[in-house]
């Protein structure tokens, strides 16, 4: 029942956010359109409801402007552009709602496989609520045989499909990731643990690309060269929050990154191909350029 109503408060801000100004007959006749409708109208006050219901879970605020018909609006429209678990949940249940509409159309809609291992996840979240540390058994892609340890439980983070968990290590006194899908077994104990006052997930990451954190690696500016053709693929889906443009012309742009240029950063720029060259720092355009002349012997 929850979930229903979860996924008509999502289709209401759709409905509204697709339309800019939308008056409720409007809205009504798109209802009637949908699935969810079941054929019968949205009551007014049901409609009023949702608009509620919209701005405690989602913080969206739905408005009346009464000048030319009573038009319905989305007032801070601005926040859907945000990276934040409001945003994710919403954008996530709008597109479940979109393949569960389009069923006939299942063989000509195609996903990615993710990884089994969420099925932790409410377990760790559960966890980390309570302030409780967790014991696993977690199997590393660089080892050969399984250990099981504790860990206090810091965030969650999901990277390129699969979900990480960022925690403590009583035994090595240090923090440390661990990926989802290479735990084995899992378990929420009774020991409690403190979280930092300071500690803040978003700005622990800040200084990353992905979820490699090594702590060895100083944070420096990396200078990007970028053809033309894929110029505008980085602007639109940019490498990182601190990427700034700091020159363009017809054949090239470059960018700048304020981050720690770790592994995760050198597979990606690698993915892009000629399109992206490292002109800084040195250090990292060597790195670069021996993993290349690796690849390419290979191929020889």
């Amino acid at each position: 029942m929850a979930r229903n109503l979860i996924n008509k408060y999502v289709w209401l801000v759709e409905t509204i956010y697709r339309s800019r100004r939308i008056t409720f007959e409007e809205i009504n006749l798109r209802w009637l359109d949908n699935e969810m409708s079941e054929g019968l109208d949205l009551p007014l006050r049901t409609f009023h409801k949702w608009r509620i219901a919209v701005e405690e879970m989602f913080g969206l605020v739905i408005e009346c402007e009464r000048k030319g018909g009573y038009h319905y609006y989305i007032a801070n429209a601005e926040e859907l552009k945000e990276g934040n678990i409001r945003n994710w949940l919403l954008a996530t249940i709008s597109v479940s709602n979109l393949l569960v509409d389009n069923q006939h159309l299942k063989d000509r809609i195609l996903l990615e496989e993710i990884p089994s291992g969420q099925i932790y996840l409410a377990q760790i979240i559960e966890a980390m609520k309570n302030s409780n540390v967790i014991n696993m058994t977690y199997h590393s892609y660089w080892r050969d045989n399984s250990n099981n340890f504790d860990v206090e439980p810091y965030c969650v983070k999901l990277f390129r499909q699969r979900w990480y968990l960022l925690g403590r290590s009583p035994y090595k006194n240090k923090i440390m990731i661990y990926a989802l899908d290479r735990i084995q077994e899992l378990w929420v104990t009774d020991a409690k643990f403190e979280l930092p006052a300071s500690f803040n997930a978003n700005e622990f990451f800040s200084e990353y690309f992905g979820v490699n954190i090594g702590n060895d690696i100083d944070v420096e500016t990396v200078k990007l060269k970028v053809a033309s053709y894929q110029a505008n693929y980085i602007r639109a889906v940019p490498l990182h929050h601190s990427q700034k443009e700091v020159e363009r012309n017809e054949n090239y742009s470059i960018v700048e990154l304020w981050l720690r240029p770790s592994d995760d950063l050198i597979r990606e720029i690698l993915w892009h191909g000629e399109a992206i060259e490292v002109l800084a720092p040195m250090e990292f355009r060597e790195e670069i350029a021996n993993k290349i002349e690796n690849m390419s012997g290979k191929y020889i």
